[in-house]
C-alpha cells in the first residue's frame, strides 16, 4: 500500500489547541444549524431565495441588482485570507474549514464507537464478524444522520426551512430538493468519513499557494530542532545532555496525532493545516518528562533559527506586508459598511423604449416612452411620486395619468411612463434629464431614487 492510498489513524489528544478545536466545532455549528431557523420581521432571517432573486440578511434584503455588494465581501474573505495566512499560517485550515470541522466531528463519533487509534487499528485488522459490523454499521448510521441534517440544513438557507422541514417530512419534496438533499448529504459523508484529509492535501488549492503568503516571521507549527536533536529515547531519570540527546524522546505521538499523518520535525510542509495537535501531543510527553514545554510550538522561523525573543517575534507581525493587508482590509471593511448604510430602499432602472425615439402630440409638446421598473427592499410598500429635470416644462406621468406608482413592500415593478416636454425653442437630438423618484412610506419615511436618461426631440 503506497503512503498515498495508507489510511491514518490519528490518536485522541487533550490540550488547550484540542479545547479550541472543541470551542470553533461547537460555535461553528451553532451557527449553521441554529441560523436558518432564526426568524426576522416574520420570515427567515437568512435566507438565499433563489427562485424569487432575493437576499434576506436580517433586516436587510438584496436583489440581482446588488451583486456589487457580494463582489467586496468576496474581496474582503480573499484579503483576510492574505492576512491570517501571513500571521499565523493556515489557522482557518486547523480550526474553521468545514471539511476539518466535519472531519473532527465524523473522528470523534468513530473514537466513541471503535476506540482510540490501536483499537481502529485492530478492528480493521481483523476478520468480519458480528461484532465489527455492529460496530461499523452504528458508525455510519450516526455518520449518515449527522450528513443528512447537515444536507438539510444547507438546503433550508435556499429554501425556507420550516416548509422544507416539513415537506421532508411528509415526504413532499420536489424532485431538485431531494437531489440536492442527498448530494450535500452523500457528498458531507465521503468528505469528512473517507476522504478527510485527502480532501486537504490533494483537492484543495489552498494548500498548495500558501507558501507564498508565508514568510520567516509567520506564525507557524514548528520544531524547535537545536533543542530537540539528536533525538532518542530514555527514562525520565536520565540526563540526556549527558547522553549527548536532545529533548525528543522520539516517541512519535506527533506523528500519531497529526490529522494529515506527517511528521513536523521534517520542518513545515504544504500537509500542515496548523491544528496544533502534535504541540499538544508534545507538551504532554515534555510534561512527564520534566522537560520545558515548547519544543513542538507557534513560532516564526526567525524565531527557530536566530533566537529572537517571543516579544521581538510578536513585534515582527507588524510588517510591510501585513499593514498593507491589514490596510486594504479595512479600507474595503469600510467601504462596505458605508454603502450600506447608503443604501436606499427604493431603486429604480429607466429603460428608453426603442420603438419610439420621441413624437409630437397635441399642444406642441414631444413625447419620450420609458420602461421605469422599480424595486422596493424594505418592508414597507411606497407611494413614488415621479418627477424630472433637465427640460424646461418636463412632466413624467405612469399610464393611468398620475405621476404616481404603488409598490409593494419586497417588490418590484415594471411600468411604461411617459415624458411629454414643449417641443418649442428647444434644439433637435438628445438632451439629458433626470428622473426623480420619491417614495414615502406609510410610516412617513421619504425614500428618493435617481436615475439619468435621455429625452429626444425629432427635426
Amino acid at each position: 500500500m503506497t503512503a498515498v492510498d495508507a489510511r491514518i489513524y490519528a490518536r485522541a489528544v487533550t490540550g488547550t489547541f484540542a479545547r479550541w478545536r472543541v470551542a470553533l466545532v461547537f460555535l461553528t455549528q451553532a451557527l449553521f444549524y441554529g441560523l436558518p431557523w432564526l426568524q426576522w420581521d416574520g420570515r427567515q432571517a437568512v435566507l438565499f431565495d433563489l427562485g424569487a432573486r432575493r437576499f434576506y440578511l436580517f433586516g436587510m434584503v438584496l436583489w440581482p441588482q446588488d451583486m456589487v455588494y457580494l463582489a467586496i465581501l468576496l474581496l474582503i474573505s480573499a484579503v483576510g485570507l492574505f492576512l491570517f495566512t501571513a500571521l499565523a499560517g493556515r489557522l482557518f485550515c486547523g480550526y474553521a474549514c468545514p471539511q476539518t470541522v466535519y472531519s473532527e466531528i465524523f473522528a470523534w463519533i468513530e473514537r466513541r464507537i471503535e476506540g482510540d487509534r490501536s483499537a481502529r487499528q485492530r478492528l480493521d485488522q481483523a476478520p468480519w464478524s458480528a461484532r465489527k459490523l455492529r460496530l461499523k454499521a452504528c458508525k455510519h448510521l450516526l455518520w449518515l444522520a449527522i450528513a443528512w441534517w447537515t444536507g438539510s440544513t444547507f438546503i433550508g438557507y435556499f429554501a425556507p426551512i420550516r416548509q422544507l422541514a416539513h415537506d421532508l417530512f411528509t415526504l413532499q419534496l420536489g424532485p431538485w430538493q431531494w437531489f440536492w438533499i442527498v448530494f450535500y448529504s452523500l457528498a458531507t459523508w465521503g468528505n469528512a468519513g473517507f476522504l478527510r484529509v485527502s480532501v486537504c492535501k490533494y483537492m484543495c488549492p489552498y494548500a498548495r499557494f500558501q507558501s507564498v503568503m508565508v514568510d520567516r516571521d509567520t506564525l507557524v507549527v514548528a520544531y524547535d530542532r537545536g533543542r530537540g536533536d539528536p533525538r532518542g529515547g530514555r527514562s525520565r531519570h536520565v540526563d540526556a545532555r549527558a547522553h549527548g540527546l536532545g529533548d525528543c524522546v522520539d516517541c512519535g505521538w506527533c506523528v500519531q496525532v497529526c490529522p494529515t499523518g506527517i511528521d513536523i520535525r521534517d520542518g513545515l510542509q504544504y500537509m500542515c493545516i496548523g491544528c496544533g495537535a502534535c504541540v499538544d501531543a508534545c507538551g504532554d510527553v515534555m510534561k512527564k518528562m520534566h522537560y520545558a514545554p515548547g519544543l513542538i510550538r507557534y513560532a516564526s522561523e526567525r524565531v527557530m533559527t536566530e533566537g529572537i525573543s517571543r516579544g521581538a517575534a510578536l513585534r515582527r507581525l507588524l510588517r510591510p506586508r501585513t499593514a498593507v493587508y491589514g490596510t486594504l482590509l479595512a479600507a474595503l471593511v469600510l467601504a462596505l459598511a458605508g454603502a450600506l448604510w447608503l443604501r436606499q430602499p427604493l431603486r429604480m432602472d429607466v429603460i428608453r423604449d426603442r420603438g419610439v425615439l420621441g413624437r409630437e402630440v397635441a399642444g406642441g409638446l414631444v413625447e419620450n416612452v420609458y420602461r421605469l421598473q422599480f424595486i422596493n427592499t424594505s418592508n414597507l410598500p411606497l407611494q413614488v411620486a415621479l418627477s424630472a429635470d433637465g427640460m424646461q416644462g418636463i412632466v413624467v406621468t405612469a399610464p393611468d395619468g398620475t405621476a404616481s406608482v404603488h409598490v409593494d413592500a419586497l417588490d418590484n415593478k415594471m411600468i411604461a411612463a411617459v415624458a411629454r416636454a414643449p417641443g418649442t425653442g428647444a434644439e433637435p437630438g438628445a438632451h439629458r434629464i433626470v428622473i426623480h423618484a420619491a417614495g414615502t412610506a406609510p410610516d412617513g419615511s421619504v425614500v428618493r431614487a435617481d436615475e439619468p436618461a435621455s429625452f429626444f426631440i425629432p427635426r
